[in-house]
């Protein structure tokens, strides 16, 4: 088994997400956080929606760190009872919660003052005070460099991205905070990434007036075929217009383009750049 420091500099090629959080299971919050993942990481291979139990959270974050070249969570490091990640990824590795010095100044300096805490002091033990530092109790593992444990991609916030296991960086839950960090945690992984721009990705969209089951077998078949060549080929209804969309998702882009006219001829579609840009052309009557 590879250790944390193998984890932490070997070439990532693919990437994981682990959303933790019963509100989105419970539809209190939307998935729009999934957003931001593939753009920043185009080789993410799974995501994965699990709730806020520690048992699932180490299993899931285990069997995640040991599959995958890079993992990244999502949710439950607040501060109150329910916010679980950073105990349940700890317990996973065996490490302890250690308060860490640096995010704690970090959050000093950079939190702002609440009205309905008019009272607040950090010099003084309190319920609030305790709340905040369950946010900057981090697993350590005190044989590894503190400075690749914590991550602070953005001067402007106190919140940290703990890596853990070398691989696995834990981030909020809050949409904008995750994507800002996400987006903040590429340049200490740049180096690292096979494609770090997402430009050898190619995608093909064909638009097709046929309904999925008049092109499945075809597509089926077109499927087996181009898939030793890395192509994946995609088949999406779109409800309530008249075309579905076919699309060709690869990197070698002169062989995508080799196929575009047989596509084009199964399924009796077209080629569109932006899915939907035809759906006010006017039918054609033969």
């Amino acid at each position: 088994m590879a250790s944390a420091e193998e984890r932490n500099a070997r070439t990532i090629h693919t990437a994981a997400c682990l959303i933790i959080g019963d509100e989105v299971l419970g539809g209190k919050a939307c998935l729009n956080i999934l957003h931001p993942v593939p753009w920043r990481f185009p080789n993410l291979k799974r995501v994965e929606v699990i709730e806020d139990d520690e048992a699932e959270i180490i299993e899931a974050v285990r069997r995640m760190s040991d599959r995958y070249d890079l993992v990244v969570t999502s949710g439950g490091i607040g501060p109150t009872h329910d916010d679980i990640t950073y105990q349940s990824i700890a317990k996973a590795f065996g490490l302890d919660l250690v308060l860490h010095e640096e995010a704690y100044e970090r959050m000093k300096k950079l939190s702002k003052p609440k009205k309905l805490e008019p009272d607040f002091s950090w010099d003084v033990e309190s319920p609030a005070k305790t709340a905040r530092l369950r946010m900057v109790r981090l697993p350590i593992d005190p044989s590894r460099d503190l400075a690749k444990q914590a991550l602070f991609p953005r001067d402007s916030l106190w919140v940290p991205i703990s890596v853990v296991n070398g691989n696995v960086h834990i981030l909020p839950g809050v949409p904008k905070l995750f994507e800002s960090l996400l987006e903040g945690l590429k340049p200490f992984i740049v180096d690292r990434l096979v494609d770090p721009d997402g430009k050898g990705i190619c995608r093909v969209i064909i638009s097709t007036p046929m309904p999925e089951s008049s092109v499945a077998e075809y597509l089926t078949g077109l499927a087996a075929r181009v898939e030793p060549k890395g192509v994946k080929v995609g088949s999406y209804p779109r409800w309530g217009k008249k075309n579905n969309s076919v699309t060709l998702v690869g990197r070698d882009a002169g062989y995508l383009e080799s196929l575009v006219p047989e596509v084009i001829a199964n399924v009796q579609g077209k080629r569109v750049f932006v899915e939907g840009e035809d759906d006010d052309e006017p039918d054609v009557v033969t």
